[in-house]
């Protein structure tokens, strides 16, 4: 029977960071979020907003929504996200969606991707939940 550790051993060793717990710094979080929007740009990705949602919860820092045409574009936008943020050393944790391609996630930790088609973005208006409504309109130079 294999021996098991006492609890006194266990104790003394400290646990080691994960990715998971570590947040990256600010200009990690900018150069992936670089990265991300050429990835959707170069798969004509359209509306590509970024809200910082750091101050609002401590499950991620950066929030990307993308509109793509198609499921096959939305489907195109999440692979070629997920595989241009690998490259650049991101942890992909996860990617959801992708068999329907109507809204597809792409978890790179500190970074959240949704890329969506048009009806699924504005029935949902994550924008707006997330409080980012009045950054955009003023952004865009309009009124409420």
């Amino acid at each position: 029977m294999p021996k098991t550790p006492t609890t006194d051993t266990a104790a003394a060793k400290p646990a080691k960071a994960t990715r998971k717990t570590a947040k990256p710094a600010d200009d990690e979080i900018t150069r992936m979020v670089k990265v991300a929007v050429n990835a959707l740009e170069d798969i004509k990705g359209k509306d590509i907003t970024v809200i910082d949602v750091a101050h609002l919860t401590s499950m991620f820092d950066r929030m990307i929504i993308v509109t793509g045409d198609s499921n096959r574009q939305v489907k195109s936008l999440a692979d070629n996200v997920q595989e241009k943020l690998k490259a650049a050393g991101a942890e992909i944790i996860g990617m959801e969606g992708a068999d329907v391609g109507e809204w597809v996630l792409v978890d790179a930790g500190s970074l959240v991707i949704h890329c969506m088609q048009p009806v699924i973005r504005g029935h949902y208006n994550l924008e707006e939940l997330w409080g980012a409504a009045q950054s955009v309109r003023q952004a865009a130079g309009t009124r409420e």
